[in-house]
């Protein structure tokens, strides 16, 4: 068994990581981002597949890393686990239809709510203490789902047709154009950035680059929300237009 993820602050990370070492401490995650990711594709007959869901739908950069990848996914076992913040339908199915589509089984799907990376909304935020609390209810959940898949009764979360009609008329209509295509983010203040390059290292879509001494983007952002929450100066939005509270739990910081 092998983890692969896309993760914009480390909760899909966290989660994908937990939950293959419930099933051996040695097994190895790894973002799709990198690039030996085919030879761990390879490499394995069970892939746990870990990505967030933004608007019920799986990111772009992760469609697009199915797609281009689609040979090596033809006869492997995969099990979705998606990250949400409040609302996901089938976050897992959206994947799992384009993965049945390239020859995979899907033997399961897991929903887990994650304290959330949308830093520029007020509404969205929550205390230090609830964000422990999340994941630690996420963590209870992940290891009654690896128990479960032991005794060969995994959770389908997000795969039923139920599922799929949750999360077309839940949010998928109505933000359809949100994350089909890459955006033309992130919204930036230049006179707040410093130009420290945190951002242009961390983006996973290298849409970030300083040019003639000013932050510019090449319009293919993929909602991560990854160089929001790292960004030092909070010279960076996506959504909103101030930054009210940054998260990332890879470095188990709440500020």
């Amino acid at each position: 068994m092998t983890g692969i993820y896309f993760s914009g602050t480390g909760n899909t990370k966290h989660c994908v990581e937990e939950f293959v070492h419930c099933f051996d401490v040695k097994n190895k995650s790894y973002s799709i981002e990198i690039p030996e990711i085919e030879k761990y594709l390879a490499e394995e007959n069970i892939i746990v597949f870990g990505y967030p869901t933004y608007f019920s739908n799986a990111p772009k950069i992760v469609m697009d890393f199915i797609k281009n990848h689609n040979q090596i996914f033809a006869h492997k076992k995969v099990f979705i686990i998606v990250t949400m913040g409040l609302f996901s339908g089938d976050g897992a199915g959206c994947s799992a239809r384009l993965l049945k589509k390239y020859g995979s089984e899907i033997i399961g799907g897991l929903h887990l709510q994650m304290p959330d990376c949308i830093s520029d909304n007020k509404l969205l935020k929550t205390t230090p203490e609830q964000n422990r609390v999340l994941v630690s209810k996420a963590n209870e959940k992940i290891h009654s789902a690896a128990k479960k898949m032991k005794e060969g009764n995994p959770p389908r979360d997000g795969l039923s047709f139920l599922h799929h009609l949750a999360g077309l008329f839940g949010q998928r209509l109505w933000f359809y154009g949100e994350s089909i295509s890459y955006k033309n983010k992130p919204i930036i203040d230049s006179k707040k950035c410093t130009l420290c390059g945190l951002c242009v290292k961390n983006c996973p879509m290298k849409n970030l680059d300083e040019k003639d001494g000013q932050l510019v983007h090449q319009k293919k952002c993929t909602l991560c929300y990854r160089c929001v929450n790292h960004c030092p100066a909070e010279a960076l939005t996506i959504l909103g237009k101030n930054v009210y509270q940054q998260y990332s739990i890879a470095f188990q910081s709440f500020h």
